[in-house]
């Protein structure tokens, strides 16, 4: 893919390429770039449009799930036409209306085994807006193995929260030495509820991080858990330490 930034781009990224944190060589390393986000639903929504936005010269989407009414208070990439359509292809859909130049790959299918091991070592950049504990484990195994970047997000009721991981770097914990697979059972919107705001926060605080680590520039959330209470708007950072003892990213 050429990064050679044409007038065109000039115009549609003029706002970014005059921050000094970007500029020309920051916003052709977003062309350049690939990453993948896992989730299609709330927190997937807004994290890939504003990827997609931004200028992500790829983006590879993945989710095994299909638009339902219930979706629509919160999942802004799809409306009442899309209902039973296969989220990812709702979300390419809104991904080509707001910048047609992004290409997309979409599975609509549940990343497993050595596909997601492969799609993980395609991106430059891992985004987790799944909804359960079993994706998230997993993904996060794959991300330490194929030394990739994560980041994690999680929204429920009024409350939510975010980090980035480097599980693959010696002096950095992985989303496994956070939460042990005893945490307890997943919780999700269906059961729980949500505000619909409240992902696209979530949401926009995941691309944000993308982009700072794809240019470069300020400090991630790496080593940091960023934690949103909405209802009092309050945020608190808890300090994430590496687990001796974490079976995916302890190294001998």
């Amino acid at each position: 893919m050429s990064t050679d930034i044409n007038d065109q781009q000039m115009l549609r990224y003029s706002r970014q390429i005059m921050l000094d944190d970007i500029d020309i060589a920051g916003q052709e390393k977003l062309l350049a770039a690939t990453v993948l986000v896992v989730g299609a639903g709330g927190l997937g929504c807004p994290a890939a449009l504003y990827l997609a936005s931004a200028g992500i010269g790829k983006l590879i989407i993945a989710d095994d799930d299909h638009v339902e009414l219930s979706n629509l208070q919160r999942q802004i990439a799809h409306g009442d036409n899309d209902v039973n359509k296969a989220k990812v292809e709702s979300l390419a859909d809104s991904i080509a209306a707001i910048n047609p130049e992004i290409e997309v790959e979409c599975f609509d299918r549940r990343l497993q085994g050595d596909a997601l091991y492969a799609n993980v070592a395609k991106a430059d950049i891992v985004v987790d807006c799944s909804d359960n504990f079993q994706t998230r484990f997993a993904l996060n195994a794959a991300c330490v193995s194929e030394k990739k970047p994560l980041i994690s997000g999680a929204a429920i009721r009024m409350e939510g929260q975010v980090s980035v991981f480097h599980g693959s770097q010696n002096d950095q914990p992985c989303y496994r030495c956070l939460y042990s697979e005893q945490d307890g059972e997943d919780l999700n919107c269906s059961t729980n509820g949500v505000l619909a705001p409240l992902v696209g926060i979530i949401g926009s605080i995941q691309a944000f991080e993308t982009l700072k680590l794809i240019v470069g520039f300020g400090e991630s959330l790496a080593g940091r858990l960023l934690i949103f209470d909405g209802k009092y708007l309050e945020w608190r950072e808890l300090k994430i330490s590496k687990d001796p003892a974490c079976p995916i990213c302890q190294q001998d």
